[in-house]
């Protein structure tokens, strides 16, 4: 089975909406089948993070009327960042925008800092954050039109809501990661279209989606029907000697990348994509962190792309 190969990126790292316009814009020239771009506020590590923060859905959303064919989406919405209600809105509307190219990744936020940085609330449990954001989302989505909706749980409570505007796409594909052993499952079991298991290891990842399948048939819900993919920082090289200056470009050391991400020259990036399909990803998000090389881009799709 061939695999589905995506683009993501971490704007927050320093990148402004013409930069990531350009990348977009690119992946869809290049046949790339999807845009995806993480959901932070503030940089991590050394860098300064300029130009400055980018909503993901308001980037999304302006994305969409630029592009005409590629999937947009999130790895992941934070639900400590969004009331699901508003969030619902939001995707519906990008998705209308976009014409129903529209992914929707939603996770329960990790990195303190930024909350602490815009004044957002960092509860210490966000698990059922995330399960009632998923319940309201779809349950929003899901209510026929000139029906309403109402919820009542610990965390949010909707009265008689229109449930409106619709999203294009009916269901909205929606993406759950991470690595928890039994609730996490039992979530991608029951909403979503895509697990993703992010940075893992071909043996971690093949644990993963062990356990997600068996979610699946614990519900009656046939395993097949739910895409198990991956992300992890790419950096290819036509030659060693390339792929050595794009990893100094973005920090990374080389042998690093060989060992804990997908990097090397074109053959090896090949054997490692493969290590992950045998594992049972059908899909993987190559994550390119230097958004104005985008050369690095044309020699995955001509090199790489073309043989998985």
């Amino acid at each position: 089975m061939p695999i589905d190969v995506r683009i993501f990126i971490e704007p927050q790292q320093g990148a402004s909406y013409t930069d990531q316009l350009a990348v977009a814009q690119a992946a869809e020239r290049l046949g790339f089948s999807a845009f995806f771009r993480s959901d932070h506020v503030v940089s991590m590590g050394d860098g300064d993070g300029l130009p400055g923060p980018t909503d993901s859905w308001v980037t999304l959303g302006a994305i969409a009327r630029e592009t005409s064919t590629i999937r947009l989406g999130t790895l992941v919405t934070s639900a400590t960042f969004r009331w699901p209600g508003m969030l619902a809105i939001q995707v519906a509307q990008v998705d209308e925008m976009s014409g129903g190219r529209v992914e929707l990744g939603l996770g329960t936020g990790w990195f303190e800092k930024e909350h602490l940085a815009y004044g957002v609330p960092f509860p210490s449990k966000r698990f059922g954050l995330l399960a009632e954001q998923l319940e309201i989302v779809t349950g929003l989505w899901g209510t026929p039109a000139g029906e309403t909706f109402s919820f009542d749980g610990a965390h949010y409570q909707l009265v008689e809501s229109p449930a409106l505007p619709k999203p294009v796409q009916q269901p909205v594909p929606i993406v759950i990661g991470g690595g928890g052993p039994t609730r996490t499952p039992a979530l991608a079991a029951r909403f979503a279209a895509e697990f993703n298991c992010g940075f893992s290891s071909p043996d971690d990842a093949r644990a993963r989606f062990t356990r997600v399948r068996a979610a699946c048939e614990e519900i009656g819900r046939e395993p097949g029907s739910i895409v198990m993919s991956l992300a992890h920082t790419t950096v290819v090289g036509a030659d060693e000697a390339e792929f050595r200056r794009r990893a100094e470009a973005i920090g990374r050391d080389p042998a690093d990348l060989r060992s804990n991400a997908i990097g090397g020259t074109v053959d090896e990036v090949v054997e490692t994509v493969g290590r992950y399909a045998e594992a049972g990803a059908t899909r993987i998000y190559f994550q390119v962190m230097d958004l104005h090389d985008l050369d690095h881009l044309d020699l995955l799709a001509r090199d790489v792309v073309t043989q998985l």
